[in-house]
């Protein structure tokens, strides 16, 4: 079974605008999360349509978070709701990866 690590200290980075990129530790793909399974991942949003979805999903819900928590005022709630979906879209991305 593949075990959720946390984020690598290279990704951890306080959430921050500058003057044309923003920068923030949810920002991350399925592969930043899962470096190991690089190979892995790519293979399956290739060959799997179902994991394609799954993960252009965890893509989609990352943008998110990064947009609210560098552009949006008082989404705490929002915010909330969209990191429990990423973990359990994270969870998801970990069960394929460990059945492949």
């Amino acid at each position: 079974m593949i075990q959720v690590k946390a984020r690598p200290a290279h990704l951890m980075v306080e959430c921050r605008k500058s003057t044309r990129h923003h920068h923030c530790a949810s920002h991350t793909s399925s592969k930043d999360e899962f470096p190991e399974h690089a190979s892995v991942i790519e293979r399956l949003k290739e060959t799997d349509y179902a994991f394609g979805r799954l993960a252009a999903a965890y893509e989609e819900v990352n943008r998110s978070i990064h947009h609210i928590e560098t552009e949006e005022p008082n989404t705490d709630d929002v915010l909330e709701k969209l990191k429990k979906r990423r973990l359990l879209l994270k969870d998801y991305i970990a069960a394929i990866l460990a059945k492949s």
